[in-house]
């Protein structure tokens, strides 16, 4: 039988995930689609390199490295909505490359950068996924908790990929390599295509724009520094409390909440006030972020619907404002202790 080593066999898995993203065509997963491609041309090249030892893919797989923590924090970024200064991320694979090809000359310490580099963003992955005035705004609010348990998941699996350079860093300076590659095999058949599932999530979670929003965002990235500095400011009490009445008429007089792909971004431009303040004015008047109290909204639709009417559940959480069964069952769980079908019975 013949024995595919495991880069391979990642790679290939890696391609079919990518070739499904691809004939999708869907609008929020292009960065997702390049990610994968990019994990599975690292997989590749990582199998090729162990296995025949040429010069020219030890030179390209710490490049190919170093892009894929900076791609990973664009995808994520992308659903937060933060793009700014976005270039200065590209630095970190730029001094990679020059020192990668300039390595026979004077053997930079690129693994130790590697390291360090998959460890900070790991940590600011793992930050901003807890951040409960930073959920991403061009998530649909039923789907948030899933894309920030995503994002979480995404800065750790870096942070096992930044260990796996110490480990075969470990190995060379004790053992003399003799396990690298068995540590890379194994390292990389599990880390790049849970990571790479990370980000699929993620961006199944956003909420395709529209003609109008499309139309909207060059002027948006205009003004995104002011808005950024006028969201940055602390708010008084009574602001507070007006952004919280103004997002709850909002709510309830409008019903915004039917939206299936309602985000915070489409909320803000509907209330006309920054995405960053209704958060820190939802935290702070209710103790939830925004994405819970809409649900909350959405599951007293779905309640009084339970009782009053013989709609399947199916049809009912379709018509309380949520796109999944899996997060209809969930919310409904959390809010009530009860499974929607088990309320429906106790309320015969």
């Amino acid at each position: 039988m013949i024995a595919i080593p495991l880069p391979f066999v990642a790679s290939l898995l890696l391609a079919v995930m990518a070739g499904v993203l691809f004939f999708r065509r869907e609008q929020t997963t292009y960065a997702a689609f390049f990610f994968i491609a990019l994990c599975a041309l690292t997989s590749t090249v990582v199998g090729l390199r162990w296995t025949t030892d040429i010069a020219f893919f030890k030179a390209l797989q710490p490049i190919l490295a170093s892009c894929i923590p900076v791609v990973a924090w664009y995808c994520f970024s992308n659903a937060h909505h933060r793009k700014q200064l976005f270039c200065l991320h590209t630095l970190p694979p730029i001094i990679v490359i020059l020192g990668s090809l300039t390595y026979p000359f004077w053997q930079p310490p690129l693994d130790p950068l590697l390291t360090l580099l998959y460890v900070g963003y790991g940590l600011a992955l793992i930050r901003a996924s807890f951040n409960s005035n930073g959920i991403p705004e061009q998530v649909r609010l039923s789907e948030v908790d899933s894309a920030l348990k995503a994002e979480r998941y995404a800065g750790l699996m870096l942070l096992i990929s930044a260990v796996i350079d110490g480990a075969i860093g470990f190995d060379f300076a004790f053992f003399n390599g003799v396990h690298a590659l068995h540590i890379l095999e194994i390292g990389h058949a599990i880390m790049l295509p849970i990571l790479a599932g990370t980000v699929v999530v993620m961006s199944l979670s956003m909420a395709p724009s529209t003609q109008e929003e499309q139309t909207n965002r060059v002027e948006r990235n205009k003004k995104s520094s002011s808005i950024n500095k006028v969201s940055n400011v602390t708010l008084s009490d009574q602001e507070i409390k007006n952004i919280a009445e103004k997002i709850d008429a909002l709510i309830t007089a409008k019903e915004v909440f039917l939206d299936p792909d309602l985000t915070l971004d489409r909320l803000a431009r509907k209330a006309g006030i920054p995405a960053k303040q209704i958060s820190i004015a939802i935290n702070q008047i209710y103790g939830r972020n925004v994405s819970q109290v809409v649900n909350e909204y959405r599951i007293e639709r779905a309640k009084a619907l339970l009782i009053t009417t013989d709609k399947t559940i199916t049809q009912i959480y379709l018509d309380s404002g949520f796109q999944t069964k899996s997060n209809f069952h969930r919310e409904f769980t959390r809010i009530t202790q009860q499974t929607p079908s088990a309320f429906r019975r106790s309320h015969v």
